[in-house]
This record gives structure tokens, C-alpha cells and sequence, in this order.
């Protein structure tokens, strides 16, 4: 029997787990979709309960490919700075504040006034600032955990929680350079046993829960190792690896990191850096990306309107695509409103000068990571589902003047998967 890896992604929108095996090879893949989250004006918050039951669901159809005594281990990615409060067992106190809930806004000039000036935790979208946030919701003073997804779902597998990667706590103000959470935490009065304890990606945690075990089948040693943010995960699953080297992430956000010799730090751009290995993934990402696209189109509407681009003609439209007001890189302003506008009788002129506008942006954000300090990219490897728009990748091309190769993988569960190969025994 083939001993395999899995990955899980776990998304805004859906859950997808990938199993592959030492040798790096896909030997199974499952999704399912979660209810859309619950956004109105600042808010926007997900109930913890849709993740687990995407992630049964997801479990059940990847292991009826895939057998469940061959899993030696597993890996989870999640969105970034979304956060919740839990008690003792897990079980959620709060609702989870999704990466784009501004509602923070008066907890990071707090934490503005104490932290670091390049800190990413001093922005209202941070992890630190909605946990600011939530401990002031009713109910907060019975936790005992602040965590993130991949946090509470690793938890889960484990059957005890208080585990994080260093990926995900950046923006909750942990210092990667000197691998310890910061003293001027205790300005702001954060309890630190509501803190989690922090490891690199891939470190094995222990092994999955006894009834874990027993509800899916996984051999009792399976190994639950930790994961990264979604947009890592997808990073390690393209194969780039040196410097210079970028991948921009096309989902419902667009997220831009490029591999640099030493770590970048520029919090008023809302620019940070991620430790990967010896060297740092510096990048940062922008409001702007897929959920602008879903906004006016469906999906056949989309695939229809790709056939009518044409990548080498402008439209000269100047969008700015945003779902709402506000911005975090490559400009740093809760304010900036979405320019949309005008919107011309011809649908197909209308979906290319939105797919410009992200391409600016994506440009915009690079030289301004090559302005502070970083490599500009060599090349920009893509991930996410506007990796698969042809059109899109030429405009992409002639806006960034770099190749835009095909990535070895474009999954972020593959990522996961790799991270949990790496702590379950398998290749690095």
C-alpha cells in the first residue's frame, strides 16, 4: 500500500483536500462548497461549524479514492487573519472575522501606538486587532484560545488546540526574527495564554485524535503536522524557489509574494514578509481580485466572455476593482472606493478593463516591492482560478515585461500536502 500525504485547503467558499504521495505524485483530489459568508458593509464573518462540515464531507469523498490506512499524515492551510475566540474544548465563543473585516479599525491605532512601525499587525484587517475586537464581544471572557481556521481545524484533528505556524501569527504581532511573541503586547493587555503556540510549517504536532482516527479510519500514528496561510500553501505548490522568483495568487483576492534574500517590512503599504527556509517570501495582498469578477458575471458568462478578449488592445477604462471601500496593498487606505465606473454597453470590453485593472494593480504591487527593497520578479508563476485564463495571462505579460510560466501546481492543498509530506516523514 502507497503511503500518501494530504493536504486541506480550507477556503472562503469551499473545502478541497489533496493526497499525494512520496514521490510528490496526485493520488486524489475532493471538494465541496461552503455557504457563502456574511458580509454587510465592514462585516464579515463565517461560522467555525461550515468549516467542519466541509471538511467531513471533503475527508469522506477524498478517502473513498484514496485508503484511509494508507494516510500517514496531514497538513491545513486557511485564509489568513481570520480569527476567532474558542473556550477550552474548542467550541467557538465568537463568530470567525474573515480576512476582510475592517470593523477593527479603532483596536489598530492601538495597537499602532505600541507596536513596531512596520508591524502587520497595526492594520484593522490584522489578526491582532480582531482579537482586540472580539475580546470585547459578549462571551470573550471565557476563552481560552484566540486562533485562526487552519488553527481551529488542525485543533480538531489533534483533539487539543493552542497550536498556530509562524505564517499565520505574523499579522497577530509574532516576531519571526526573534521567534517569540513581542513584549509590547502587554501594552494592550493580551493575554497570552489565549495566544498559540508557534511552529514553522511542517512540524508535527503529534498524531490525529483517537476519535478522529475512528471516524474517518486514519491509522491511529497518522501525524497532524502544521500548515500555513492558503496563499503560502499555493506558493510552495508552483515550484518557485529562488529569488526573484513570484507567484501572484488570482482568487477571490489577489496576493502577491516574490522569494528575497532578507525580510521586507513596510506596514503604512500594508507590505510584510513570511520566513521560508533561509530566505522570505515578501509580498502583500490587495482587496482587488476574482469576487470583483463574480460580482458582475457567472461562471458561463466568464468562460463566454474570454473568446471575445483581445489581450493586445487597451480599453483604456482605469478601473480600480474593489467589492466595497477599502484597500490594504499596494495601497494602504481603509477609504479607497472602488472605481468602476463607466461601464460600457459591451459586456466583453467591460470584463477585459476589470481584468486590467487587476493586472495594475498586480504591477503596481511589484515595483512597489522592488522600490523597498525586494527583487523584481524574473518571472510570476500564477495560482487560483484566473490562472487559467489565457487572455488574462498575456495581459498580465505585457503589463508586468516578465514571463508569466505555468506553474507546477496551482492548488494550495498541494502546498498542504507537501507540509504534511515534509512532516510525516516524507521528502522535504
Amino acid at each position: 500500500m502507497t503511503d500518501v500525504y494530504l493536504g486541506i485547503d480550507l477556503g472562503t467558499s469551499g473545502c478541497r483536500a489533496l493526497a499525494i504521495d512520496a514521490a510528490g505524485t496526485v493520488r486524489g483530489v475532493a471538494s465541496v462548497p461552503m455557504p457563502a459568508p456574511i458580509r454587510s458593509g465592514e462585516r464579515s464573518e463565517q461560522l467555525p461549524e461550515h468549516w467542519w462540515t466541509a471538511l467531513d464531507e471533503v475527508l469522506r469523498a477524498l478517502l473513498a479514492e484514496v485508503p484511509a490506512a494508507s494516510v500517514r499524515a496531514v497538513a491545513v492551510d486557511g485564509t489568513a487573519a481570520t480569527v476567532l475566540l474558542t473556550d477550552a474544548t474548542g467550541t467557538a465563543l465568537t463568530p470567525a472575522l474573515l480576512y476582510d473585516d475592517t470593523r477593527a479599525r479603532a483596536e489598530a491605532r492601538r495597537i499602532a501606538a505600541v507596536a513596531p512601525p512596520e508591524s502587520p499587525a497595526a492594520q484593522p484587517g490584522s489578526s491582532l486587532a480582531k482579537l482586540l475586537w472580539l475580546s470585547r464581544r459578549p462571551g470573550a471572557d471565557r476563552a481560552r484560545h484566540a486562533l485562526h481556521v487552519a488553527d481551529w481545524v488542525t485543533g480538531r484533528l489533534l483533539g487539543r488546540f493552542g497550536v498556530s505556524d509562524v505564517n499565520h501569527c505574523l499579522k497577530m504581532g509574532y516576531d519571526p526574527e526573534t521567534g517569540c511573541w513581542p513584549a509590547w503586547l502587554d501594552a494592550l493587555n493580551v493575554r497570552r495564554d489565549r495566544l498559540p503556540r508557534v511552529f514553522a510549517p511542517g512540524t508535527t504536532r503529534g498524531p490525529v485524535s483517537g476519535a478522529i482516527a475512528a471516524a474517518f479510519g486514519l491509522a491511529p500514528d497518522t501525524r497532524v503536522v502544521t500548515g500555513t496561510t492558503d496563499s503560502t500553501a499555493a506558493f510552495l505548490a508552483t515550484g518557485a524557489r529562488r529569488p526573484g522568483e513570484a507567484v501572484t495568487s488570482l482568487g477571490s483576492t489577489l496576493v502577491l509574494k516574490v522569494i528575497a534574500p532578507a525580510p521586507l517590512a513596510a506596514a503604512r503599504f500594508g507590505v510584510y514578509s513570511q520566513p521560508l527556509g533561509g530566505l522570505w517570501l515578501a509580498g502583500g495582498a490587495s482587496n482587488s481580485g476574482g469576487a470583483v469578477l463574480r460580482r458582475f458575471f457567472r461562471r458561463d458568462e466568464l468562460d463566454a466572455l474570454t473568446a471575445r478578449l483581445n489581450p493586445e488592445r487597451e480599453t483604456g477604462l482605469g478601473y480600480y476593482p474593489l467589492l466595497a471601500p477599502g484597500e490594504r496593498f499596494p495601497i494602504a487606505d481603509p477609504d479607497l472606493a472602488p472605481r468602476l465606473t463607466p461601464r460600457p454597453a459591451d459586456d466583453a470590453r467591460f470584463f477585459q478593463g476589470l481584468l486590467e485593472g487587476i493586472a495594475r494593480i498586480e504591477a503596481r504591487g511589484y515595483r512597489l516591492l522592488a522600490e523597498l527593497g525586494a527583487p523584481y520578479p524574473v518571472s510570476v508563476r500564477t495560482v487560483g482560478g484566473g490562472a487559467r485564463n489565457a487572455p488574462w495571462r498575456r495581459i498580465r505579460e505585457r503589463l508586468l515585461g516578465v514571463p508569466v510560466p505555468a506553474s507546477e501546481h496551482e492548488d494550495a492543498a498541494y502546498g498542504a500536502a507537501l507540509l504534511a509530506r515534509r512532516g510525516g516523514g516524507g521528502r522535504p
